[in-house]
């Protein structure tokens, strides 16, 4: 069973985003892999319906994340 549950341990899940205008207020939601392009994107911890067309809270914010490397690191053999 161990074995089962390895093959989905390099699936990353799914992160939430909220799109928010010049004033701050929250347009749209939007679950995906990658930061979505274009637009004024912001990652955030959960999506909640009620901040719709609202000052997005700073508490539901997720600060950047820093740029993973595709590199993998030399293994010293």
């Amino acid at each position: 069973m161990n074995s089962t549950w390895s093959l989905f341990s390099f699936l990353r899940p799914h992160r939430c985003f909220a799109r928010l205008d010049s004033t701050g207020r929250c347009q749209a939601f939007k679950q995906c892999k990658q930061p979505p392009v274009g637009g004024n994107w912001v990652e955030i911890e959960e999506i909640r319906l009620n901040w719709l067309h609202q000052v997005l809270p700073a508490s539901a914010r997720i600060p950047a994340r820093k740029p993973r490397s595709t590199v993998l690191p030399l293994l010293g053999l």
